[in-house]
């Protein structure tokens, strides 16, 4: 079933994809997505040399989803749990929850989801809550780039087509990583939903029978491909930033091979060890050898957790709630990626680029939110009518609510990419005026 198409006839023009592939495709080819390029990952956007932003980090997590559901459907076709049409497009339905996972997400990396958190929590938006239920104030508290990547991909915009990007359920219910709203999160927990999608999400996991848990009748269980979406994302931006930090000599060349060479037990990885050495005595180039490494890396841990996810099959389809996958890793691989997390958090995280960026993105999305609320609210004022001018039609207000109200500024300001907000900042404070 595709989002926006449930009642009425839907004709696909050409037959050469399935309804999974044109998920993809309309992923790819729509301008949030390639708005992603100019999105912080963790360090901030490329000068002279290029790390990864959103956008090449959504492609690679893309990828190694691809690989981890291909992965699982040949294991079960092998197994005879499952019929070839009934895992032919495992593989594409997880890469395509990949390439949306980050969708949501404001500018400036995660200290842009703070700043909006903020904004609402103690900031000029706090008293504009007092008069909204609990339930829609914690989606303002306790913004979440994975709830608003929902919204986003649901929503039907001012001017837009019904059901946001048409996808089917399935690639919708394998996106959405915590399956329940913000009201229902434990201190500091992520959430899946705001309360603008909740009928909608509920109607979904009733479809896909997703099972409910049963203290709650809007909390349920994950989509088992969820597990494999987020073991890729895990996969790739704990591995991804140890090849960055590398690059921008935060952490040595011989520091990152170490690391990554750690993932493999001398005993049990012995075979794998000696043609890595081979390799590694042809390749002499330090970023090259860095970046054969995190290969090789990735592709264990993509082995590794296909094989957690086939060992826990039968629970997951029950809908038992477990740890990601990575986290059930052993041995040298689980070592290795609590030593990769604890020098992410020491160090690359810590790094004095990443910190003046998230102090930056902070100062900026302050200023957007505290200038545009009070536009919504009161949009006869002179000003007002100014600054509402230059927001894009499809954030224009279809609702005289409050909480539809704040939204459509949440909308706006976390859909900008990094250049955007920043010259945005500089023209409604007169930074960049002409003379000035």
């Amino acid at each position: 079933m595709r989002l926006g198409f449930e009642h009425r006839h839907y004709n696909e023009p050409d037959e050469m994809r399935t309804a999974f592939q044109r998920d993809y495709d309309r992923i790819i080819f729509s301008s949030p997505f390639r708005r992603l390029q100019n999105k912080t990952q963790v360090f901030p956007l490329p000068g002279s040399i290029f790390v990864h932003n959103r956008l090449t980090h959504s492609l690679e997590v893309a990828s190694v989803g691809r690989s981890l559901g291909h992965l699982i459907s040949m294991e079960l076709l092998k197994s005879g749990e499952a019929e070839p049409d009934t895992v032919s497009e495992m593989g594409t339905i997880v890469s395509t929850a990949c390439l949306a996972h980050d969708l949501g997400n404001p500018p400036f990396g995660h200290s842009g989801e703070t700043a909006i958190s903020h904004f609402f929590a103690s900031g000029g938006g706090k008293s504009l809550l007092e008069t909204l239920p609990p339930a829609q104030q914690s989606d303002f508290v306790r913004f979440d780039g994975n709830a608003n990547a929902f919204r986003l991909l649901t929503h039907t915009f001012h001017g837009r087509r019904e059901g946001g990007f048409g996808l089917t359920y399935s690639t919708l219910a394998a996106v959405v990583k915590y399956p329940f709203e913000s009201a229902l999160a434990g201190d500091k927990q992520k959430f899946g939903f705001f309360q603008s999608e909740k009928e909608l999400f509920e109607r979904i996991a009733v479809q896909m029978n997703l099972p409910q848990i049963s203290d709650n009748p809007l909390r349920f269980a994950r989509h088992p491909l969820v597990y494999l979406v987020e073991a890729a994302d895990d996969i790739c931006y704990q591995i991804m930033d140890v090849e960055d930090a590398q690059k921008l000599k935060i952490i040595s060349s011989e520091e990152a091979e170490h690391l990554l060479l750690s993932f493999f037990d001398p005993q049990e990885d012995a075979q794998a060890i000696r043609s890595i050495q081979d390799n590694l005595m042809v390749v002499l180039d330090k970023n090259e050898r860095v970046s054969y490494l995190r290969a090789v890396v990735i592709g264990k841990l993509v082995r590794e957790c296909a094989a957690i996810f086939m060992q826990n099959r039968s629970r997951l389809l029950a809908g038992e709630s477990m740890d990601s996958l990575v986290k059930q890793l052993d041995g040298c691989s689980r070592t290795a990626m609590n030593e990769v997390k604890r020098l992410s958090v020491s160090r690359i995280y810590k790094d004095p680029s990443v910190i003046q960026i998230e102090i930056a993105g902070y100062k900026i999305l302050g200023t957007l939110l505290e200038t545009f609320t009070p536009a919504v609210i009161h949009p006869r004022e002179p000003l007002s009518e100014k600054l509402l001018s230059i927001v894009p039609q499809q954030y224009h207000l279809t609702s005289d609510g409050l909480y539809q109200k704040l939204q459509t500024v949440v909308d706006f300001v976390s859909g900008m990419t990094d250049l955007y907000a920043l010259d945005l900042y500089r023209k409604i404070t007169g930074i960049n005026l002409p003379g000035m």
